[in-house]
């Protein structure tokens, strides 16, 4: 199998050069171990704002969230109109006493000096900032969830207007009402200053390949801003077996859900359709970069054989599209084998840096990733120019002015 850009040799080279970088000289202490307190006292250097390392640190995938929106998500647990994926991820974060999930709500609520002054003690020049999973899409009141995110969008403009050299935002929607989803995206990029719409995965078990999305497909295109499909709960159809193992969240579900409504979304011909789309995914791509192989030779395997009548041919391959339309952040995942694996099969300039905070708030991988064994011009696409070419950012607005 080959194609335009990409073959199967390819991939075994950047599996060789993940696998020669978990042994690599200047491997960070942090991913060396899958264990052991030692790797979280990485001190080798400070963590300071304004690029004295050559880059500034742009945060691609960072949460917030609004009381109203919390409040909702514990008034439908308690009236039994949650579903189990809420009541799993929300009856933790919103209701337990436990440390973790008190300090996380702490910062998600908070887009002011707390926020600001996390960001300056781990060395973020930029967050990128979004209403946090699953938003309001797993809202029954559809007139409530667009209220919500129409509201979560005004604050999170005054907030990046208040601080407008350290925040950005995304807009947030209500894909349940498609057509009203599309006029917001338009407003948060023509009057709200924002650079690109998260949706949280599916929404009440429904896909955005589905024809009735596609105005909200259609006004990202007009716009030419990029979509962050953003893990979220997984729907009842899938979470029984992972929620009764522990494995449903960010540990493993989200992952799974999330990198399906990918492919999902390209099997079926989006960028066919919309050719100058870009999505973006977090979490190295929830793992399909490392799949390439083996989905371009089963999706192929699949499209001749005609087994499936969703399965049609596409332009390109699986891999193709992902050097072409999809955009990947590393949140969550301070692990360099990954990074650079992925840059190699699907490019240097689609590889960004994202801190996934609050839910993943951690010094030593801002560390880790500074002490990455590449280039200075590949790190600083990396950490910053990557993330102003695909969301557009204006480097004049937040890069320190030389006295």
């Amino acid at each position: 199998m080959k194609d335009k850009g990409w073959d199967r040799r390819q991939v075994n080279a950047g599996l060789g050069a993940g696998l020669m970088a978990l042994g690599a000289p200047g491997m960070a202490a942090p991913v060396a171990s899958a264990a052991g307190e030692g790797r979280k006292t990485m001190t080798d250097h400070p963590l300071n704002t304004g690029g004295d390392r050559g880059y500034l640190r742009i945060a691609t995938e960072e949460a917030f969230a609004t009381r109203e929106q919390v409040d909702i998500y514990l008034r439908m647990i308690k009236d039994g109109t949650a579903d189990k994926g809420m009541v799993s991820l929300w009856g933790f974060y919103a209701k337990s006493p436990s440390e973790r999930a008190m300090t996380i709500m702490d910062r998600l609520l908070d887009l002011g000096e707390r926020r600001i002054a996390d960001m300056d003690r781990t060395g973020i020049d930029v967050g990128i900032l979004a209403l946090t999973s699953p938003g309001v899409q797993p809202m029954l009141d559809v007139a409530e969830a667009r209220g919500v995110a129409q509201r979560a969008n005004d604050y999170l403009a005054e907030r990046c207007h208040a601080h407008p050299t350290r925040f950005v935002g995304m807009t947030a929607v209500a894909p349940q009402d498609p057509e009203w989803s599309a006029r917001e995206i338009i407003r948060g990029a023509k009057e709200l200053g924002f650079k690109g719409c998260q949706i949280n995965s599916h929404t009440q078990g429904h896909y955005l390949d589905e024809p009735q999305f596609d105005p909200i497909i259609r006004a990202l295109v007009e716009v030419d801003q990029p979509l962050y499909i953003h893990p979220s709960t997984l729907p009842d159809s899938m979470i029984a077996p992972l929620v009764e193992a522990g494995l449903d969240g960010a540990i493993f579900g989200f992952g799974v859900e999330t990198g399906m409504h990918l492919l999902r979304l390209i099997t079926t011909g989006i960028f066919d359709r919309y050719p100058t789309l870009q999505i973006m995914v977090g979490h190295m791509g929830e793992a399909l970069p490392y799949w390439l192989y083996r989905l371009d030779y089963m999706h192929q395997a699949g499209v001749r054989s005609k087994r499936y009548e969703r399965l049609k041919p596409l332009k390109k391959t699986i891999a193709e599209y992902m050097r072409s339309n999809v955009l990947v952040t590393n949140s969550g995942v301070a692990w360099e084998p990954a990074i650079k694996f992925c840059q190699q099969v699907v490019g240097e300039d689609r590889v960004m840096y994202a801190m996934d905070y609050p839910y993943e708030y951690e010094a030593y991988e801002v560390q880790a990733m500074d002490n990455m064994d590449m280039t200075p011009a590949l790190k600083k696409k990396f950490f910053q120019s990557n993330a102003e070419r695909w969301f557009k950012l204006d480097p004049a607005q937040y890069t320190p002015k030389v006295k």
